[in-house]
């Protein structure tokens, strides 16, 4: 698959949707962010195949009759869970429809999809602006604060920008960019200097610890404010999990944007678990870069 431009300034928003308690916040999420770019919203679900069980072994003490008596109930079974899956499929669509409505947004398109989430995604993306996604999917351990499986591996397969939403929506004023002076973040103040998502938002740039994003701080501080943006610069030291979760809570920011996972073995380890690290400790939504 050819790699595509992070930033498409055409095409929709695109928001997945499921059965978990982050489902309201991914349409608001959504519908605020269709809202500002101008962009068509449609939101997809998608039913993954039917979890297969363990082999039934007709070759024992049944009679012939037994076991294709046996084969026919176990197909309408299947039969069953597939007409029902649809049909929850189709309530949760028009669910969310109601709530990216009631979150202002005008126009929503529904879409029913069968297969795995990140194959689909992959199909749908080269007409999408923005992918919406929750932390976590309804089959996440909340208890223990895992990050949804899907949602990793989401992020490291799709090249569109791709926004994390939090368990709660709040109105977005002030922006903070993750800046390590790495290529990926370098065209993310690009991207956020050129969008108009982030138009009239407060922009604050953090970099931490002495190496690049330090030394190129004022590169990016200039491009933000030629394009008109308010915008300041902060670094600290330590640990870029902690700093970055800290400086969150402690200025109120509302919204975050960082580099996704690495590709090469060294980066994934550095900037990968990073990410994941952030993605699980901040309270707020994530935009997710390549």
């Amino acid at each position: 698959m050819t790699e595509t431009s992070p930033l498409n300034r055409d095409g929709r928003v695109l928001a997945a949707v499921d059965a978990s308690a982050y489902t309201g916040s991914v349409c608001q999420h959504a519908a605020w962010a269709a809202a500002r770019l101008a962009a068509p919203l449609e939101l997809v679900h998608v039913i993954d195949p039917v979890e297969q069980t363990a082999p039934v072994d007709l070759s024992g003490n049944l009679a012939l009759g037994e076991q294709e008596t046996l084969l026919l109930q176990l197909t309408a079974l299947d039969e069953t869970r597939s007409k029902l899956a649809q049909e929850r499929g189709r309530l949760l669509l028009q669910q969310a429809r109601q709530m990216a409505a009631t979150a202002g947004a005008d126009d929503v398109d529904l879409r029913l999809r069968h297969g795995g989430l990140v194959d689909t995604l992959l199909e749908l993306e080269e007409g999408v602006r923005l992918f919406v996604l929750g932390k976590r999917g309804e089959h996440a351990d909340f208890a223990k604060g895992h990050l949804g499986g899907e949602l990793e591996r989401v992020v490291r397969a799709v090249h569109r920008p791709l926004l994390v939403a939090s368990r709660e929506f709040r109105p977005v004023q002030r922006v903070l960019i993750a800046f390590d002076g790495s290529p990926t973040t370098r065209k993310a103040v690009e991207m956020v200097a050129a969008s108009p998502l982030f138009r009239e938002l407060e922009v604050q740039l953090l970099a931490v610890g002495d190496g690049e994003g330090r030394r190129d701080l004022d590169w990016a501080t200039r491009t933000l404010l030629e394009a008109d943006f308010s915008a300041t610069a902060h670094s600290v030291d330590g640990d870029p999990e902690d700093a970055i979760a800290a400086h969150v809570c402690d200025q109120r920011i509302d919204l975050l944007v960082m580099g996704a996972y690495g590709h090469s073995r060294i980066r994934r380890l550095i900037v990968g678990s990073t990410t994941s690290a952030v993605l699980r400790s901040c309270q707020v939504p994530v935009l997710l870069l390549r």
